[in-house]
């Protein structure tokens, strides 16, 4: 059986439910000095996303890294309309928690990544906690 109509139980850390393209990295992710809070684009150095846009994407990362200002970096792309639909994690970092409050991006923690592939579209319900496969990709 494919992993289309999977679904991932984790926890739900910040309401909201969407539905979209997931970017997958295997590698945690700094938002300050990681990310461009003018484009949106990762720009670590090395990173497996580097060069990629996180506008209305359903990131999907192990957890964060770095300092605590990246909740605020968060925050600056929502506003540009730059940030992410939703968040997904393995492990609930406060720095990236904080972030997806304030920012009021849905959030789903304690899933395990190596399900995902980017591409795959995704439903996020950050109230219930699920993460479903709508359509995976090849």
């Amino acid at each position: 059986m494919g992993r289309e109509g999977l679904v991932l139980k984790g926890k739900g850390v910040v309401e909201g439910c969407v539905l979209g393209e997931a970017l997958v990295s295997t590698m945690p992710v700094s938002f300050l000095g990681g990310v461009d809070p003018e484009t949106g684009v990762v720009v670590e150095k090395g990173h497996d996303l580097e060069g990629e846009c996180l506008a209305d994407k359903i990131l999907c990362f192990p957890h964060g890294k770095g300092s605590t200002v990246g909740s605020y970096v968060l925050l600056a792309l929502k506003k540009k309309g730059l940030a992410p639909l939703a968040l997904v994690n393995e492990v609930a970092d406060p720095i990236v928690v904080v972030g997806a409050v304030i920012a009021d991006i849905p959030m789903v923690v304690g899933v395990d990544l190596e399900l995902l592939r980017t591409g795959d579209i995704l439903e996020v319900d950050g109230s219930e906690g699920l993460v479903r496969v709508m359509k995976a990709c090849s």
